[in-house]
C-alpha cells in the first residue's frame, strides 16, 4: 500500500450553510470548496488552516444521520485562549478543561451534535 495521509472525512450535517458557517466562522477553518454537485446537492469542504485532511459537510448518506459522528479531535497550541474564544462565540463547553497525563482537553458539539474534542497535548506526548 502506498498511502500517505487521510485526504477527506465526510461529516453528516442537516444544513450545509449552517455547518459551513460554524466550521469557518467559529472554528476558523478555511473554506476549501463550495460547489454544486448535481441538480440538488453541493460539495462543501472545509479544513483547518494548513491541514492535509479536510472535512466535507454531507447531507446525502442515509446511513449517516446528522450529529452521529463523535470524537473528531482537533489539536490546539493554546487551549485556554481557544476555549475563551469559543465561549465568546457562544459555544457551550460543558465540564470545562479536563486534565489528563497526555494533555488537556474540552468537548463540545457542532450545530448538529457531532462531537468535537479540542485538545492541547502535553509536551512530549504523542
Amino acid at each position: 500500500m502506498n498511502l500517505s495521509h487521510i485526504q477527506l472525512i465526510s461529516l453528516p450535517v442537516s444544513d450545509q450553510d449552517r455547518a459551513r458557517d460554524f466550521y469557518v466562522n467559529v472554528l476558523g477553518f478555511d473554506l476549501v470548496r463550495d460547489n454544486p454537485m448535481g441538480p440538488d446537492s453541493r460539495w462543501v469542504q472545509v479544513a483547518p488552516k494548513g491541514a492535509e485532511t479536510a472535512i466535507t459537510l454531507v447531507t446525502w448518506f442515509p446511513t449517516m444521520p446528522p450529529g452521529s459522528t463523535k470524537g473528531i479531535v482537533l489539536e490546539s497550541t493554546d487551549l485556554d485562549a481557544d476555549v475563551a474564544e469559543l465561549m465568546a462565540k457562544g459555544v457551550a463547553i460543558e465540564g470545562g478543561i479536563q486534565e489528563q497525563p497526555w494533555g488537556r482537553f474540552v468537548t463540545f458539539d457542532d450545530p448538529d451534535g457531532n462531537g468535537i474534542v479540542l485538545q492541547e497535548s502535553a509536551s512530549g506526548a504523542p
